[in-house]
């Protein structure tokens, strides 16, 4: 763009445009130098041209100046008389300007004269405001008393303090120091210095243990009220900025753990809950709401700071997200900072403290004893009015009535436990003792973690305001203490310090546990090594309620922190508030009063609640003093139970072992039915020794579920409680069984195989779900066949007579296949520990078993019972049939009766099976005598072969005894009768083809010569049948058909 296009040229003059464009822009530069131009004419061979050029150039300049000056002349008019009226207004001014100075300078000669009398008129103005004001000040602090106590009286401690502050100030000015009329303010305002303190420390006291009017459990009081009156809904707002969800208000208002130092805004927080879950769309948007709400009222101005002067601290509460009660406690702290008294603070909440804390688990014992003593008598109340008019149950007491009433079985679960278990009932685990000392045990921990809250903010604000500046000191008064800043932080908050609250704290419980553990702490006091020498000189003399089981002492115990308390801190301690406390040596708790029973397994209902309430307290501490939850109360107790309880459990679990096995009726069967029965409940006879070992190995469990740190050494105890009652059911066993050919039998290689291969052993505890194929069944079933029959003869001595030996080992079968099932289910339930691991260390040769390989030898033990009663019914069969052998058949009137042998072994199964019948199942009834028909038949076939004769009332004879056994054996329930006919008809049918002619008897071979052995048609070729003719080549005619 050039430099002449915003010329205002006429559309019509437009070509000037174009001469402007060719004028050279160095025509029109601020500093024209004429020379070149001059010297380029001059030095030009056409000078007229470029003379000419030059004058064409000037006209076109000239014709676009007119037209810029017609353009723009009413303009340059204007100006011009603005610029003249300018010029006149300056002249003006400067005439006006030379009055005004004449003027100034006359008046300065006038006032000159008068100068000395108007400096001390203006003097005594400004002495008369100062003393105007003074007086203002001195009327306001005469007030200043009378306010003061106004505020302590609202509460308003921060605004007193501020107010106290201000005054102090105001007299320590010049001026006011020597008035005289001052005095008296002055020690007013001493007096209200020591009252607006002790104020504050109650006002603190209170709320540290939430007693107070904005402690975290005075506000969800409020917040638990729904109908909360019009009145009281604004109260409870403000000393409230939790949100009134029911669902939220454990969430958000007990369990927020928050500390905040004010001075740099960090805040930390640690929850003791892990969290909730919650359900419901609506609730979830409610929630939502009030939290909003929450929020918003959590930056109000809290009511207690309603009349102070606002500044830095007020504004950091009114932006904290703290919640109320935190808010409260750092406002106290800050005001006993502002007071300077710190020190006098901490050393007398040391010196509360543990008489505090001791009055709290007294009253929360009360408050429990209350409570169950209201509800016993409510329960006692419903009682009578449901039971009026049905005392008497036909003309008998009602109470007499259930005391004569039995289980089924005749055995009581509850007398079994009183005889061998070493604790009451009560004291069992899940017992009402242990109940009752757990509830007891939660409430006070919880309320006891509350309160550690509270330390805990005042702890880290009291650290967090020593590390700053003197906080013994007043806010700016004048003081000459010399002040050690790096002097230790205890002897800064007068021995006050989070580990000193903590340690106290849990002595306490530690006092309190030991007396529901009726264990003696010695070393009570801070020098716990002289007490500890006092009480090995002097034995201790106690209540004999109050003593230790079977001597046992506790000398374990925490000693108080040592407190550097200031001078000040001990003044105050001989004024008022030590005179009110009582006395902390003081000792009992009353949980007597509260408790079934006391005594040391109520360690098991102790180490949970102290678990988690070392969890909480963890969760709320500093990283700095995490080792004082490592070496304390959870410490304790794991010590207590590894060194106290534990041995002492496994003596008298070991005790009621060695009673409940070793004693007469132990193993001794009884029965009060004539069936079996499955559960123990309805009368299933298990041995009293096993079932009281069930009760307490299922006992000893339960402590390892309510202690699972210690269920290794507690499944230890079990195994070995199990390994010898295991002995002691051996040693019954191997008395029933001991030189008996059952026994024997049973405990060859090659019998003991094919046992497991007969399909009856599927229902062994043992080889349950063992599968065998049929084929291995029969081979199975007729080698075992072969082989007692292959035996030397069978004699009396050999088998077991005593039918009692029997029974006890059906029912030792049972009870060990119960146990089994037992240990499985509570092996299952086992808790695994955290000292597993030690074991999963260990080589497997050397590690120890669990509680299936136990299982495992039971149901073994049991299988045992079963495969001798089974073998010794077989042996039996075969004692008595062998009386057919080396006999002759010739009869001489047809059979009515079974031979006597098969009378007596008919009636002995018979009696046997009755007297088995309570004590095992039906299917294993029909192990044990299902193998009788097997062995009879193949014994009566395989007799034939050492008959010297038999004629057809021999047969008939034979056929007779055959249907006794089969009668005797379709009486047994759950034998399977179709196998019981096929195997006696066989038998049936032998014998009865002696009664064919020889070419009869050929026919029926040449079309049956599988259903017999060669041997056992051979058999009937041999026998001597009166009446039979039998050709001399009988023999080889068989062997010629039986080879085809």
């Amino acid at each position: 763009m050039g430099i002449f296009d915003g010329l205002p040229v006429p559309s019509d003059k437009s070509y000037l445009r174009d001469e402007l464009a060719r004028i050279d822009e160095s025509w029109a530069v601020a500093r024209f130098d004429s020379l070149p131009h001059v010297v380029h004419i001059l030095t030009s061979k056409d000078r007229e041209t470029d003379v000419l050029l030059l004058k064409e150039q000037s006209d076109v300049v000239e014709e676009v100046v007119d037209e810029v000056v017609h353009a723009y002349h009413g303009g340059f008019n204007k100006a011009i008389q603005n610029y003249s009226q300018i010029l006149r207004l300056f002249s003006e001014s400067t005439e006006k300007l030379g009055d005004l100075k004449h003027d100034l300078a006359e008046a300065k000669r006038s006032l000159g004269t008068r100068n000395k009398q108007l400096h001390q008129l203006w003097y005594r103005s400004v002495t008369l405001r100062h003393i105007i004001a003074l007086l203002d000040q001195i009327e306001g602090i005469a007030k200043v008393p009378s306010r003061i106590e106004k505020l302590i009286a609202d509460k308003q401690f921060y605004a007193a303090i501020q107010v106290y502050l201000q005054s102090s100030l105001m007299l320590e000015r010049e001026g006011l120091q020597t008035v005289g009329a001052l005095q008296d303010v002055r020690s007013e305002l001493t007096k209200l210095r020591g009252a607006l303190f002790f104020k504050i420390l109650d006002d603190l006291h209170a709320h540290l243990y939430n007693r107070g009017e904005y402690s975290s459990v005075a506000s969800s009081i409020y917040e638990r009220d729904d109908d909360v009156p019009t009145t009281t809904a604004v109260a409870a707002s403000r000393m409230s900025s939790q949100p009134l969800s029911r669902r939220t208000r454990t969430l958000k208002g007990d369990s927020q753990f928050g500390v905040r130092g004010l001075t740099n805004g960090s805040h930390r927080t640690s929850s003791i809950e892990e969290g909730s879950s919650f359900d419901g769309h609506d609730e979830d948007s409610v929630e939502h709401d009030e939290a909003t709400d929450s929020k918003l009222l959590s930056h109000q101005l809290p009511p207690w700071l309603s009349d102070s002067t606002p500044d830095e601290f007020i504004e950091a509460v009114r932006k904290s997200d703290d919640p109320l009660h935190v808010k409260y406690l750092q406002t106290l702290v800050q005001c006993l900072c502002m007071l300077g008294k710190v020190a006098a603070a901490g050393a007398i909440i040391c010196q509360k403290l543990r008489p505090t804390i001791h009055e709290i688990i007294i009253s929360k014992i009360k408050a429990h004893m209350e409570t169950r003593n209201l509800s016993k008598f409510a329960c006692s109340q419903g009682d009578q009015t449901v039971a009026a008019g049905l005392h008497f149950v036909k003309g008998q007491p009602e109470a007499y009535r259930l005391s004569k009433e039995k289980p089924q079985n005749g055995i009581s679960n509850s007398g079994t436990h009183l005889a061998v278990s070493p604790v009451s009932p009560l004291m069992v685990p899940g017992g009402k003792a242990q109940a009752a000392a757990k509830d007891l045990l939660d409430s006070i921990l919880d309320t006891i973690v509350k309160i550690f809250e509270n330390h805990v903010v005042i702890g880290e604000l009291f650290e967090l305001k020593a590390s700053q500046h003197d906080i013994n000191t007043p806010k700016s008064l004048p003081t000459n203490v010399n002040w050690n800043i790096d002097s230790e932080a205890s002897q800064v908050t007068g021995g006050y310090t989070i580990s000193y609250p903590l340690t106290v704290l849990q002595s306490e419980c530690q006092q309190l546990i030991c007396e529901i553990l009726r264990a003696t702490p010695e070393a009570a006091s801070a020098d716990a090594a002289a007490q500890t020498a006092k009480g090995a000189k002097k034995a201790s003399k106690k209540d004999k309620r109050n003593a230790p089981e079977d001597g046992l002492t506790f000398t374990f115990r925490f000693t108080d922190a040592t407190i550097s308390i200031s001078n000040q801190g001990a003044d105050l301690i001989r004024q008022g508030w030590g005179k009110k406390a009582p006395n902390s040596s003081q000792e009992g708790y009353g949980s007597a009063a509260v408790l079934p029973e006391q005594g040391i397994y109520l360690a098991a209902s102790v180490y949970r609640p102290v678990l988690q309430f070392t969890d909480k307290i963890t969760s709320m501490l500093p990283k700095k003093h995490s080792q004082l939850v490592i070496d304390g109360l959870l410490t304790f107790t794991e010590n207590f139970v590894k060194d106290h309880l534990l041995p002492t459990m496994f003596v008298d679990y070991r005790k009621g072992v060695q009673q409940a096995i070793s004693s007469a009726a132990a193993f001794r069967p009884r029965a009060h039915t004539t069936t079996y029965t499955p559960t123990v409940e309805k009368g299933r006879p298990i041995l009293q020794g096993l079932l009281a070992i069930d009760l307490l190995a299922k006992e000893v469990l339960g402590w390892a579920q309510a202690m699972p740190k210690f269920a290794t050494d507690l499944v230890k105890y079990v195994q070995t409680f199990l390994e010898r009652t295991f002995e002691r059911c051996r040693t019954s066993y191997m008395e029933a069984v001991l030189e008996k050919l059952s026994y024997r039998l049973i405990g060859r290689h090659d019998i003991e195989k094919l046992m497991r291969l007969d399909p009856a052993s599927a229902c062994l505890p043992a080889l349950l779900g063992h599968s065998v194929s049929h084929s291995e069944a029969v081979g199975s079933d007729v080698e075992l066949c072969e082989l007692f029959l292959s035996l030397p003869s069978i004699k009396q001595d050999n088998l077991i007579r005593d039918d009692n030996k029997l029974i006890l080992l059906a029912s030792l079968s049972d009870s060990l296949e119960y146990v089994a099932d037992s240990i499985e289910r509570l092996g299952q339930a086992v808790p695994r520990a955290a000292s597993q691991s030690e074991d999963n260390s260990r080589n497997q040769a050397t590690s120890p078993r669990n509680l299936a390989s136990f299982a495992d030898e039971y149901r073994k033990l049991a299988t045992d019972c079963l495969k001798v009663l089974r073998v010794e019914m077989q042996l039996e069969t075969v004692f008595h049939l062998q009386e057919m052998t080396n006999r002759e058949y010739l009869e001489d009137e047809d059979a009515e009766e079974p031979d006597d042998f098969v009378i007596s072994l008919t009636s002995q199964i018979t009696r046997r099976d009755e007297g088995m019948a309570p004590f095992i199942s039906g299917e294993k009834r029909n192990y044990v005598f299902g193998g009788i028909c097997g062995i009879a038949a193949n014994a009566s076939i395989k007799a034939l072969a050492d008959m010297r004769s038999i004629n057809l009332f021999g047969v008939q004879q034979i056929c007779r005894n055959t249907i006794a056994l089969e009668q005797a054996m379709a009486a047994i329930p759950y034998i399977d009768g179709e196998s019981v006919q096929q195997n006696l008809d066989r038998v049936r049918t032998y014998f009865e083809l002696l009664n064919m002619p020889f070419e009869a008897l050929l026919a029926f071979i040449a079309e049956h010569d599988q259903m017999f052995t060669p041997t056992e048609y051979s058999n009937l070729l041999k026998v001597n049948v009166p009446g039979r003719d039998t050709p001399t080549d009988a023999q080889s005619r068989l062997s010629e058909i039986l080879s085809h």
